[in-house]
């Protein structure tokens, strides 16, 4: 700081200087007011106020805080970018992606082994179906008050597969047949699979020609954490027909379509 005050006050000296000999070097000197006549006083001690005025400024700007101009940016700052912008799918996209999770879903053709009432819950049966493993799985399905026991015994149905098996009455159920059923839900049936259809035989949406690309069926942790099944079962429908469908794409095994024997334009869960 001295150093600087030295600096400014040789500066200032030497235009005070300047200064008074232009002054003095005027040829109506002797003829100005006396307020305007300048000793070598005078110009040293102006010459002193200026310097310490110059020191007190350069002290107090010295304290101010760093202000960013108009004509110089921040340090940091960053230039603004832009987001990307979100693909929005077509209806096709989000159509061809609700069927690629369809398929992940383990849907087979079953047959029921052995059905009988549940000991504990009035609406429940408890069957043993055969879905090509080495053994019937067990499974209870509510369908008491829609279908009587005697239809169920070695009857061809629809499972899903690979759902986290669930404790229903001291019964644990490791599957889901899947059922058509009407908008009021006082008709249900179980879904059909084609003739020639087997125990085991996989269950696809889509054409014929999609089974040879068919993934592996997800495991049960993933389908109940993505939610597959809550995805696709509000898409599920049988059409005028009462074949089995997902938005437009046919509900199939390798020997046909998988339908409902009375229920059109019904729901399927």
């Amino acid at each position: 700081m001295a150093a600087t005050a030295a600096v400014i006050s040789g500066g200032l000296k030497v235009k005070a200087g300047l200064f008074a000999s232009q002054i003095s070097s005027l040829p109506l000197r002797g003829q100005l007011p006396r307020c305007f006549s300048f000793s070598s006083k005078t110009v040293a001690s102006v010459s002193r106020s200026l310097v310490v005025s110059a020191v007190n400024n350069h002290r107090r700007r010295s304290s101010w805080p760093r202000v960013t101009t108009f004509c110089t940016a921040a340090p940091d700052a960053v230039s603004p970018v832009s987001e990307p912008e979100k693909k929005v799918e077509s209806v096709e996209e989000v159509e061809e992606n609700v069927k690629e999770t369809a398929n992940l879903l383990d849907i087979r053709v079953g047959r029921i082994v052995k059905a009988w009432q549940h000991e504990e819950a009035d609406s429940l049966y408890v069957e043993e179906v055969d879905i090509g493993e080495a053994e019937p799985r067990i499974i209870c399905s509510g369908l008491v008050k829609y279908v009587p026991l005697d239809l169920l015994q070695g009857a061809s149905v629809v499972v899903l597969a690979n759902l986290k098996p669930r404790n229903m009455r001291g019964v644990k159920s490791c599957g889901m047949l899947l059922c058509a059923s009407d908008s009021s839900h006082e008709n249900v049936e179980p879904l059909v699979p084609p003739q020639g259809s087997v125990p085991g035989d996989r269950v696809w949406f889509g054409n014929e020609e999609d089974l040879e690309q068919l993934p592996e069926p997800s495991p049960p942790n993933k389908v109940q954490k993505k939610k597959m099944w809550e995805a696709v079962q509000p898409l599920l429908k049988t059409d005028e027909s009462g074949v089995s469908m997902l938005k437009e794409h046919l509900m199939r095994t390798s020997s046909g379509l998988v339908t409902s024997n009375t229920l059109k334009n019904a729901n399927i869960s």
